[in-house]
């Protein structure tokens, strides 16, 4: 399937994923201009590229995995990640790591830096990261990581889950009941998916080598620099239920959320942060 020129398809005549399809060779040839090579497929629907590939066998060899449409698509805690055909930016990239599972902490924070990262190289600006796993543009959501693992015999197969808006999807908004970003807002002309998935993945390889070398130390000061809430009140549920409120003072070395108050400082592992209109955050 050849690639599309995105400026010379027609939009009377084409829905956007037809526009610009997805294609794995040309994602394995935009890897190669940014000296990467992975295991790459494109598949048109899956029910979740991250539990396809944590489905598959153990594997060294680093596997990017494409889809045009996910059926169970998901976000944290098991929200749904909702995207029509063609509107997203949406695969999974499974990664080995040697080591017990506490070492990934933080991974989801350093992932977050490697994404916006590339996303700045290709044009969008602005971007700024909600702990412990979104990319905003202003207030609204423009994408979400979601990191799952399987342990087995000293090693820990890590599958990192990337969505990412495209475009917009009419009515988004109101049916989460938040703001959502896409990029065709931020960057004009939108390049190809194939190219912005090979940016991305290119970028996101060189994130898991680094973090593997030298943990969330290596992203801690940067992502603290693009934290939306840094420095501003924050409300998070923990997983009890209670509510901690606080000063957003960073994020500790194994990543946990740092809420100071009247108590001292509260080091939070793991909660939903909460909008100033008290709802949760939901995947979009």
């Amino acid at each position: 399937m050849p690639l599309a020129d995105p400026q010379n398809a027609d939009p009377q005549n084409a829905d956007p994923q037809n526009a610009d399809p997805l294609n794995a060779e040309a994602i394995r040839t935009g890897l190669a201009a940014h000296d990467e090579e992975l295991n790459v497929e494109v598949c048109e629907r899956c029910t979740s590229t991250n539990t396809e590939l944590l489905q598959r066998g153990d594997t060294e060899i680093p596997a990017l995995l494409v889809t045009e449409e996910q059926t169970a698509g998901r976000g944290r805690r098991g929200r749904r990640w909702y995207a029509d055909p063609g509107s997203a930016l949406m695969f999974s990239l499974r990664w080995q790591f040697a080591g017990p599972p506490a070492r990934l902490r933080g991974l989801s924070l350093a992932t977050g830096v490697g994404i916006a990262h590339a996303l700045r190289a290709i044009g969008a600006q602005n971007l700024t990261l909600k702990w412990p796993n979104d990319l905003l543009s202003g207030n609204a959501k423009l994408g979400g990581m979601l990191i799952e693992t399987r342990a087995s015999a000293g090693r820990i197969a890590a599958v990192i889950g990337i969505g990412i808006n495209c475009r917009r999807q009419p009515g988004l908004d109101r049916r989460l009941k938040r703001s959502i970003a896409a990029l065709e807002e931020l960057i004009d002309p939108l390049p190809a998916r194939n190219a912005m998935v090979a940016r991305l993945a290119a970028e996101l390889a060189r994130t898991m080598r680094m973090f593997d070398a030298r943990g969330l130390a290596a992203f801690r000061s940067e992502w603290e620099s693009m934290h939306a809430q840094q420095g501003k009140p924050m409300r998070v549920r923990i997983a009890e239920g209670r509510v901690i409120a606080g000063v957003a003072e960073g994020i500790a070395e194994d990543g946990s959320l740092l809420l100071r108050n009247r108590l001292g400082v509260r080091t939070i592992t793991s909660g939903t942060v909460l909008r100033s209109d008290a709802q949760h955050t939901r995947a979009g």
